[in-house]
């Protein structure tokens, strides 16, 4: 069997996402510049250079043309004005150059060819560097049926492509490399943070908050993870508040048990084993409603519900216990009226609002549905004429183990009812909240969805 690797060691032997985008970035920098030089040695440059080699090999012909029909008086003004003006020379009796094999680049062999197309039979250039140290390509040219040798500084050939293509990659990948290196940055900068973050989670550490600037997508992340944060915070929360409230709570019936036991010896009554099965009961629903809200309740599959008939159905089962605390239960709810839910899970939740009321507030009870505000919610809401609850209470009821001071007395709940229908709600992705009633009272509600493609 083969161990796992740690995400630590997965890290360690690949690529950081920094890494790769540089390397991405560099390498699509280089590929574009070379489209891009490519692009313009074959329609640009090209053409350019085939043009010039075309003029120069024309002014070449003309010019020993020109030098042959001159009488002869004129001609070595001609030859001095041809050097000064356009560094071209002549050489009468010059022998046409055999092929040395030498290479002169991409735009002397356009010369050449050029004046192939004009002479009708190849044409080789030579070498040759006078006193002040220029180099010159001389060829023979017949003209007036003799060969003029026509040479040219090679200075005067500026145009260097291939170098220039050089220089500029040259001077401009340390520039690329520096603007991808920031882009890189600026792009990986917030997921590091955020996987800094995701690893102090996993170390046991406070989650901390991200920033929820840049790119869109980077900043819904971000929100997400703040969200996810949020969430875990207050799971550690709960889980304190849990292991605190448990064994706060089972502490009393546990030395009611244990003093009855100790009486029981002395005395044993009836009475007294009457309340340890009491206290029994009391510890094991409190064990039971701790593990639910603790561990959750798995999301079940929604389906279509006709909330009179299910509304009609709740009131049935809880109707006797009410009147036996002197509350009355009505259902207001109109026909036809459809939510689409996790049925066991908003049964739990109503279920819980019912119990509520019936335990604080006894009298007429209302369980209602009616239309949302939204228009594609339903909202179910228990009503009574109780107490009530302080405003600023309204809250904090939903946390684990709270209990208002009317309800701090023995056999009256746990305090984790409401927290256990807000993490359903939650789960489900419903609103839940508590308000005052108008006239006294209180309304407990839940807005459920009316169709699948809301619930998702």
């Amino acid at each position: 069997m083969q161990p796992s690797s740690s995400p630590s060691a997965a890290g360690q032997t690949g690529r950081t996402l920094r890494q790769q985008t540089l390397r991405a970035m560099l390498v699509l920098v280089l590929i574009l510049e070379l489209a891009f030089a490519g692009v313009a040695l074959l329609f640009v440059l090209k053409p350019m250079a085939e043009r010039s080699a075309h003029d120069l090999a024309g002014l070449m012909v003309l010019s020993a043309q020109t030098w042959a029909e001159l009488p002869p008086q004129t001609r070595p003004a001609f030859v001095q004005e041809l050097h000064d003006r356009y560094r071209l020379g002549l050489l009468p009796g010059m022998q046409p150059p055999a092929d040395e094999g030498l290479t002169h680049g991409i735009y002397i062999a356009y010369v050449e060819q050029s004046l192939q197309q004009r002479l009708g039979h190849p044409v080789f250039f030579r070498r040759q560097t006078d006193a002040q140290g220029h180099v010159w390509l001389w060829t023979s040219i017949p003209a007036g049926g003799r060969d003029i040798g026509v040479g040219f500084d090679s200075s005067r050939v500026q145009t260097q492509p291939i170098r220039a293509l050089l220089i500029g990659l040259a001077l401009t990948l340390p520039l690329s490399f520096l603007l991808a290196l920031w882009w890189a940055r600026r792009i990986t900068r917030p997921l590091v943070s955020m996987e800094r973050a995701a690893a102090g989670i996993a170390r046991g550490n406070a989650p901390q908050r991200l920033s929820q600037s840049g790119p869109r997508e980077i900043a819904s992340l971000a929100a997400h993870f703040n969200q996810m944060a949020g969430r875990i915070d207050a799971l550690l929360q709960a889980r304190t508040t849990l292991l605190v409230g448990i064994s706060h709570d089972l502490r009393s019936p546990l030395a009611r048990i244990r003093l009855a036991l100790e009486l029981q010896r002395m005395a044993p009554t009836p009475e007294r084993l009457d309340q340890i099965e009491r206290d029994v009961q009391a510890m094991d629903r409190l064990i039971g409603e701790v593990l639910g809200l603790a561990r959750g309740l798995q999301v079940q599959a929604a389906e279509e519900l006709a909330l009179a008939p299910w509304l009609q159905e709740r009131r049935q089962t809880h109707v006797e216990w009410a009147a036996s605390r002197g509350a009355t239960l009505d259902v207001q709810c109109p026909d036809g009226l459809r939510a689409w839910v996790d049925v066991a899970a908003l049964q739990r939740v109503v279920d819980n609002f019912l119990t509520n009321a019936v335990h604080y507030a006894a009298g007429p009870i209302t369980l209602q549905a009616a239309p949302g505000s939204s228009g594609d919610t339903v909202r179910m809401a228990v009503l009574d004429r109780g107490p009530g609850i302080p405003a600023d209470q309204l809250e904090a009821v939903f946390a684990p183990f709270t209990r208002l001071d009317a309800a701090r007395t023995p056999g009256q709940g746990s305090g984790l009812g409401l927290a256990i229908a807000r993490q359903l709600a939650q789960q489900h992705g419903w609103a839940i909240g508590l308000q005052p009633r108008e006239g006294g009272g209180l309304i407990a509600w839940v807005d459920v969805p009316t169709s699948s493609i809301r619930s998702v």
